[in-house]
């Protein structure tokens, strides 16, 4: 075992979930490499000492620069804000250092393309978690071998309610496209989509802002997005994004039908993947649950009892073990910045397709 240096910037929601994986990566998947919480960077001196002392890190920074230009600091994770992220990679990248950044890869698509092509020869890695469930992995399992026949439709969607009410204040969530739902959530599906079924060649969408003023402020970002699209490999798409579905709180969910049958899965049930198999006799034909445990990918690290459940922070700590791989085999681990750029681009394809309320080929914009 040997031991390697984490500098993570952005102490908040997402820095301390990166915290928390890599202090739990080295027992849960016995990790060649382990994790030394090494520097933590955050927005004022006080901050970052208060997450220093929580989490668990040696040193702690209020200046990004100090923290990748630190020799201890072997590997940096990008957890701050979108407009952040493009600076931080391509100084992490100039010294050779692996770069883990939370989505959306860049602030742009402009942005996301620069660091796409500075991570060319590097270790990268975008945070997708949710895909990363036992359940989701077992689903892109049965697709890839056949068990429910050529894919015909995916229908997907990533709903939450955080803004649903029309008395919540503007806030930085508000303002740019990159903290709208299309720059939020979307990125989160469409990755989910695009790693099940395959690329997307092209779309038609809508993007709408509902709450067009909130106490504190204006919105000028969106509030929900819908889009059909048809995939590389023939098979039709459906989408909606939304920030203000009242009820949804992790609404990452998917129906994929095939010729052969049919898979259902909902994040807010993540430890369940509903399997239809068309061959079964009609009189017991339907829809069977299956609840994950140890048979299916990334379960027995963390469980030994079937039916007992993940959680979303293994979903991070799945991630960790992922990006330490990468970095121990000089391998690129799915997904990398190109992975996270191809997302920016059907993100970037939707809202050029609202404006123009037309067909938009992906790969044109």
């Amino acid at each position: 075992m040997t031991e390697i240096g984490i500098g993570i910037i952005g102490g908040g929601y997402m820095g301390k979930a990166h915290a928390v994986a890599m202090s739990a990566v080295g027992a849960v998947f016995n990790t060649a490499l382990r994790p030394r919480l090494e520097m933590i960077c955050a927005s004022s001196p006080a901050s970052a000492q208060g997450y220093l002392k929580a989490y668990g890190f040696e040193r702690a920074t209020d200046d990004w620069r100090v923290l990748v230009n630190d020799p201890r600091v072997e590997a940096v994770v990008i957890a701050s804000p979108q407009e952040t992220h493009r600076e931080i990679a391509l100084a992490a990248f100039a010294l050779n250092k692996p770069v883990f950044c939370e989505k959306p890869l860049g602030a742009s698509l402009h942005d996301s393309q620069i660091m796409t092509e500075a991570s060319r020869g590097q270790i990268s890695m975008t945070g997708f978690n949710y895909i990363r469930t036992p359940a989701s992995q077992f689903a892109r399992k049965l697709i890839a071998e056949g068990a429910i026949g050529d894919i015909t439709w995916f229908r997907g969607e990533h709903t939450e309610d955080f803004m649903a009410d029309p008395e919540s204040p503007a806030t930085w969530r508000t303002m740019g496209d990159a903290n709208g739902t299309m720059g939020d959530l979307a990125p989160h599906m469409i990755n989910g989509a695009m790693a099940l079924i395959g690329p997307i060649a092209k779309l038609i969408a809508e993007v709408e802002t509902v709450h067009t003023t909130r106490p504190g402020g204006t919105v000028d970002n969106d509030d929900h997005g819908q889009m059909m699209c048809r995939f590389e490999n023939g098979a039709m798409g459906q989408m909606y994004f939304s920030r203000i579905s009242h009820g949804r709180k992790m609404g990452y969910a998917y129906e994929i039908t095939g010729t052969k049958g049919a898979i259902k899965f909902d994040q807010e049930d993540q430890n369940a993947l509903w399997l239809y198999n068309a061959d079964e006799p009609e009189a017991t034909r339907g829809f069977r649950k299956i609840l994950i445990g140890p048979a299916h990918p990334d379960y027995e690290n963390f469980c030994q009892g079937p039916g007992h459940g993940t959680g979303y922070q293994d979903q991070i700590i799945i991630e960790a073990r992922d990006f330490l791989r990468a970095i121990e085999t000089q391998t690129p681990v799915w997904p990398t910045f190109q992975d996270g750029l191809d997302v920016t681009q059907v993100v970037a394809a939707a809202l050029a397709s609202s404006r123009a309320k037309a067909w938009v080929d992906v790969t044109a914009v």
